[in-house]
């Protein structure tokens, strides 16, 4: 039985009721050794990556994989190998830094953090003593790179459809592989796989795998829309025999390993989608600078800048929600606590905040697609060549969508998680809705305020209480065949991702004003955000109430949602030229 967690440490604890500006981390809380380390990161980008970035682009043979040993002889892909296996042993704290710089040029941040994320993960916390011996200290200096082989040509989103199999041998002492994995970053130039494979056929299993095993080989370059600096093959194995020293955990206990790796995975994209759509965002201001038009820059152009308004709003809520999340799981793992379900145990930090990093995944991935075409917007004509970065990062980007579990996957996976945890009693999703559907009459409407920051808050109070309440209404409507109904979870999911994306955003603002720290520039992106997000969870909640009432009670209910969404518009106008006029002076 896991120990109750602080309510800010809880998966999903948020829609529950306020929450205190001092619990969550913001980046501007980083220790100037955390600061070293990013800057470290941003001046190997900027001297060995990105001053090479057209040899990077045509695959100049060996180019990526010599960049790829030197990041490593630097320490940026061992930041969370325990030291004793000769990493940093830091958290997600002191990583966050690390991937927004590797990943301004996309598929050299696919190659990094496929291999100290999922590549590694697995055996930094399910690895026996042995395994992590034997292989730890090579990956973490990059001598070994890693690679991570769960998808399959039949089985994608539905990954334990796997057909890979893995029999025992007839003296016990291996395990015989046969089948193909599809979609493998760093498939080509990997020393290890981590291959998920049923054993028997039935029980899902993970393997540690050298290339060099007899009967490890791997596809074809697949010809990709973006990211030509990262290798993806299929990775195809006939008859590879394994040692049964190299069963990762136990046998048929994969499945646990393959989604709570995931969900560091999904943490670790948010956050280098984070540092892409900044680094994006600086290209577009420098460019909207540079160029004129009418004999003026197009950078006092009304509508370049609502764009740079509207990329610096996203980025700044995805940031805000990254480092809140990042901040969580290195205090849930400091607690030392466990997940005794399955032996060996693993932490509980790996899985307490699941929701959360899906969240980061979806919303960062779609900031950065969104900041990615206004890029290339900006530029105009020029933006479609590959002359300037922008056609890159359009391209570079269209695959966070898709990576660790698409978004459409990972949406039903928000408000799924939260159901499956309150009928296991981890969560009083039960209560807190009937406490809401109780007060339903009683409950007053967001209150108003000359301060914005604290009218947004109260709206997003507001919002929790709406989104608590139309889950009590579905699950009353549908029952447990509330999970079929994928339209109506994807409304929940879209309300619930832009509540953490907003109150982040607030909460990261509020304390630094508790600070006395001058925030009137963050407050602007703050609210901003806020605004948009009215628009948005109103939509969904139409969507869904529409889906589940008609007549008098569709009336009802809408009458709800108005009363409980209520917001004046601010003058976005006025807003979004502050912000835009700020962000290209500096």
């Amino acid at each position: 039985m896991t120990k109750p967690l602080p309510p800010h440490l809880t998966g999903g604890a948020f829609l529950l009721g306020p929450s205190d500006p001092s619990s969550v981390f913001i980046p501007e809380e980083l220790t100037s050794d955390q600061r070293q380390m990013t800057d470290t990161a941003e001046k190997f980008m900027d001297k060995e990556v990105l001053s090479q970035v057209e040899a990077l682009e045509h695959q100049t043979e060996g180019l990526a994989q010599k960049l790829f040993k030197k990041a490593g002889q630097i320490g940026l892909l061992g930041v969370e190998v325990p030291e004793a296996y000769g990493g940093l042993g830091l958290g997600k704290r002191d990583s966050m830094g690390v991937a927004e710089q590797l990943t301004r040029l996309g598929g050299f941040g696919v190659t990094c953090g496929a291999h100290s994320g999922i590549g590694t993960q697995p055996l930094v916390y399910f690895g026996n003593e042995d395994q992590k011996t034997r292989y730890l200290p090579r990956l973490a200096t990059g001598e070994w790179m890693a690679a991570y082989c769960l998808s399959e040509p039949q089985s994608g989103s539905d990954a334990l459809a796997m057909r890979t199999k893995a029999v025992k041998t007839p003296d016990g002492r291996g395990y015989v592989l046969n089948g193909t994995k599809m979609w493998i970053s760093n498939a080509g130039w990997a020393d290890l796989f981590t291959v998920f494979a049923k054993v028997d056929g039935q029980h899902v299993t993970a393997f540690l795998v050298e290339k060099t095993f007899a009967g490890v080989s791997t596809g074809k370059e697949e010809h990709k829309l973006g990211l030509k600096t990262s290798s993806t093959r299929r990775v195809v194995l006939e008859d590879v025999v394994v040692p049964v020293e190299n069963v990762l955990g136990e046998v048929g206990k994969g499945a646990y390993i393959a989604f709570n790796i995931l969900n560091f995975g999904r943490f670790g994209l948010g956050a280098g989608a984070v540092g892409a759509s900044r680094d994006l965002m600086r290209i577009a201001v420098r460019y909207a600078n540079e160029r004129e038009q009418f004999g003026r820059r197009i950078a006092s152009f009304g509508l370049i800048q609502h764009k740079l308004a509207e990329m610096a709003s996203l980025v700044f809520a995805a940031e805000s929600a990254a480092y809140r999340t990042a901040g969580g799981i290195d205090e849930v793992m400091a607690t030392g606590e466990t997940m005794d379900s399955m032996q060996p145990a693993f932490p509980r930090a790996l899985d307490e905040l699941a929701l959360e990093c899906s969240i980061l995944k979806v919303a960062c991935s779609e900031a950065l697609d969104r900041v990615a075409d206004e890029t290339l917007q900006i530029h105009g004509g020029y933006g479609y060549t590959e002359e300037f970065p922008a056609a890159r990062g359009y391209r570079d980007s269209r695959i966070n969508r898709i990576f660790e579990g698409t978004n459409e996957i990972n949406r039903l996976f928000i408000p799924g998680t939260l159901l499956r945890r309150a009928q296991r009693g981890r969560f009083p999703l039960m209560a807190a809705v009937t406490q809401v559907s109780k007060s339903v009459l009683d409950a007053p409407a967001p209150e108003e305020s000359s301060d914005s920051l604290v009218t947004s808050r109260n709206w997003l109070e507001s919002a929790k209480r709406t989104i608590l309440l139309l889950s009590g209404i579905a699950y009353q409507k549908f029952g447990e065949k509330l999970a079929e109904q994928q339209e109506v979870l994807m409304a929940l999911s879209d309300m619930i991702i832009q509540v953490y994306l907003g109150e982040s955003a607030v909460l990261r603002v509020l304390k630094l004003r508790g600070s006395g720290t001058d925030v009137a520039e963050k407050a602007d992106m703050a609210v901003l955000g806020v605004n948009e997000s009215v628009i948005r969870v109103e939509h969904a909640a139409r969507t869904l109430l529409a889906a589940v009432a008609s007549g008098d009670e569709l009336r009802t209910q809408m009458g709800i949602l108005r009363r409980w969404l209520r917001w004046t518009p601010l003058n976005t106008v006025a807003l979004r030229r502050r912000i835009a006029e700020r962000m290209c002076a500096n």
